[in-house]
Parts: C-alpha cells; structure tokens; sequence
C-alpha cells in the first residue's frame, strides 16, 4: 500500500509530475525547512527521495522526512549501492539532485570531488552521470565570502550546478525561500516556449489617499498576477511586473516596478509601452475605479464628527493600452461581485470591444473561496468571437498556465493573418 503521506502528490498542479527528485540534506540549521520544500515539491506532481548527511540527522530525525515524502532516508550506504540506484545510470534514476541547505562545508567537497558522505557521494555519482543539480546555500555570510567558498561556487556553476539564492541578511547567507525553491524546480523542468517573448503584467490593489494616511483601496492580493509573471518566467519569457501594494514577494527574476495609485500604475504602462515591444500584456491588476475628489494634507482631525467626500472615476488603463501596443496580444481581467453568469460574461465581453482586447477573463469575486486574496480562482476567458472557456476552481498558478495558452493561441493566428 502507498503511504498515507503520497496523497498529496499532484495535489497543487501537475508540473512536476512524474519527475523524481533526491533531496540531498546537509548539516545546517535550514533542515527544519526541508519537509515543506519536500512536501511542496510533491504537491505539484514529485516524487521525493531524502539523502541526509550524518550532520543533518543531527538536526533534524530521519522519520521526519520519511513521513513527509513517504520514503525511507538514506542516511547511509549499504550493499542496495543507493547512490547508483537513484544517480547512476540505471532506469531507476532520479531527475534532479537537490542539495538543500547546502553547507559551504558540502559544497566545496562537491567542487572538489570529495565524497565522504552520503550527500557527496550522491553528489558526485550525480555530475558522472549527467543528473541536474541544484544547490541552495545556508551558512553565515563571512563563510559565503569565503574566497575559496567563492572559488568552489564558480566551478561548480561552470560545470552547470544552479545555485538558488541565498538571501544576504542579518550577516547570513540564509536559505531561499521555500517557495523561491519550488518555483526555481518548477521553471527547470518547464519547457521554455516562451523564450524571446517580453511580456508586461500589471498586478495588485491601487491606492488612493484621502489625506496622508487614510486611503481607498481594493482587496487585492496580486496573487493572480504573480501567478503570470511565475508562469511566463518559468517558460523563458522577459517579465515586466508592474506592481501595487502587496505583501506578497515578487519572483526574483522580473524586472519589478513598484506603483501605489491608479495613475501611477497607467503612467508606468504607458512608459513601458513606448520603451519597450511587448509580446504579451496582462493587465490582471485591481486598480481602483474612483479616486477622492480632494486629497487634504496631513491628517484630517479624529475630532471631525464628520467628513462629506467626492469620488471621480479614475483613467481606464486597459482602454489607453491598445494604442501604444498595436501588435501586442492584450488580456484583460474584469472582476464582478454577485452578478449572474450571463450577465458577467457580458460585461466582460462589452468591455473587451470597448477597449480593443484579444482577450478578456471574468470572475465573480463575491465568493470567498476564489479570487481576491485566495490561491485559488475561477474564470471565464472570452475571446473576440464571444468564445467562452470555462475553467473551474483550480490554484491561480494552473489558471495561470491556461491563460497563457490562449494567449499564445491569439498570437500563432495573428502570425497567420499577418
């Protein structure tokens, strides 16, 4: 019988399916976080297989990450010659060897073909045999700098190991996030059709202030919109996100432009548009329809019993896009609150002409398991023909994903015509 922990694989996606990946733990206080990035793996689609180094069992039991990934730990070799099995060139072997934390201790024995312990020894079978590694960095900083560290580090990425991360901070070389992990293996194995392509994502709330401190604003996470921007970066496309107000990280190799209001965000369009040929545009942003007539300075006083405001309608950004973008496949989102379907689908489809897009998805944000600050959604993309796709309750990065394609769709036929 499978165990109980497996059934989570493919639970988030598909994107990792069928691929096997041996995550190899070295002795750095960054194990604790080897379950979730073992966990998270597995739920877009992996199988996980854990190697852990003497040092590592010290920090974190090996029944940890058996009952995360569902497999025994190799902390050890034995005459079953582990490391042939899973990195030698046998059709039981692995797809990706990933090192994480990684000790500068194991990653200069790595670049020197020292094999000493389960993780090196893997490790090494891993660059005979041709296997990707990754290698996700954790120690302090003065040891990252170490010059011979350094040294090790440029070899090894000259024979073609991905480093992922770290984060300088607190005067460490702290561990990537678990989630920057995951995306890094995600984009790895995700064929890059989309290599050459720029592609321009507004994403997130606006603001607009009624004094200094006070603002209206929606409730927009920017999940939707990173999910594009993750999606098109996995698949080798030039990413341009133009962002609102959101806690929520951006992926570290988009080129990020930080905006706070409606017009700040359609300034910074327009300026990308006039630098720059975009391929694709994404405006899945939730800019702000009205903004206060006045903006009064400083606070308003909390003595005030009460304050009469004006709202005027703020610019449409997706009506001034087309304009600067003539050639560009242009998608654009429009959020309803309770409204029936028919009655979506045609809001939608009425502001697709209005504003000459190719695309336009439609959702009803009023349901609190999807859209607004959910990892999840549910979408209506319609085309210029009035052809409706429905795409159920799926995590935004799959919606992401089938955005994307009808995208690339509009572009082949546009091709054709031209």
């Amino acid at each position: 019988m499978p165990h109980p922990s497996k059934e989570i694989i493919g639970s988030w996606g598909d994107e990792l399916k069928g691929k096997k990946i041996v995550l190899c733990i070295c002795g750095s206080v960054a194990a604790i976080r080897c379950p979730d990035i073992a966990r998270g793996l597995m739920r877009h689609g992996a199988e996980v297989y854990t190697v852990m180094s003497k040092a590592a069992t010290e920090l974190i039991h090996p029944n940890i990450m058996e009952w995360a990934t569902g497999n025994p730990v190799i902390t050890t070799l034995t005459g079953k010659i582990e490391h042939v099995e899973l990195c030698g060139k046998t059709v039981t072997k692995a797809d990706l060897v990933l090192i994480a934390p990684a000790t500068a201790n194991t990653i200069s024995k790595i670049a020197c073909g020292i094999d000493d312990t389960p993780v090196t020894t893997f490790a090494s079978t891993a660059l005979g045999t041709g296997i990707p590694i990754m290698i996700v960095p954790a120690m302090h900083e003065t040891m990252y700098t170490n010059p011979f560290v350094t040294e090790n580090i440029r070899k090894l990425k000259e024979r073609g190991v991905i480093f992922i991360g770290p984060r300088i901070e607190e005067g460490k070389a702290k561990i990537a996030s678990t989630e920057e992990v995951i995306s890094a293996v995600i984009r790895f194995f995700t064929p890059k059709i989309m290599i050459g392509r720029n592609v321009l994502i507004t994403a997130g709330p606006t603001r607009e202030y009624l004094d200094d401190i006070k603002y209206l604003t929606t409730p927009s996470s920017g999940k939707m919109g990173l999910a594009l921007a993750e999606e098109c970066i996995a698949h080798g496309a030039n990413v341009t996100l133009i962002l609102g107000p959101t806690n929520i990280e951006p992926p570290i190799d988009a080129k990020v432009i930080r905006v706070t209001t409606c017009e700040e965000m359609l300034n910074a369009t327009i300026e990308e548009l006039k630098e720059r040929e975009y391929h694709y545009i994404f405006l899945s942003a939730a800019p702000l329809d009205y903004k206060f007539a006045e903006k009064y300075s400083g606070k308003i006083p909390s003595e005030i019993g009460e304050v009469n405001v004006k709202l005027i309608a703020t610019p449409k950004i997706s009506s001034q896009v087309r304009r600067y973008a003539e050639n560009s496949v242009i998608v654009g989102f429009k959020a309803e609150y309770g409204v029936p379907l028919e009655e979506m689908i045609e809001r939608a489809y009425k502001r697709l002409l209005e504003n000459n897009l190719d695309l336009i998805v439609a959702n009803d944000v009023s349901r609190r398991d999807i859209g607004f600050e959910s990892d999840y959604n549910e979408v209506y993309i319609i085309d210029v023909k009035k052809n409706v796709t429905h795409i159920p309750k799926m995590r935004k990065r799959i919606i992401a994903r089938e955005i994307i394609k009808r995208a690339m769709e509009i572009e082949k036929l546009k091709q054709i015509k031209a």
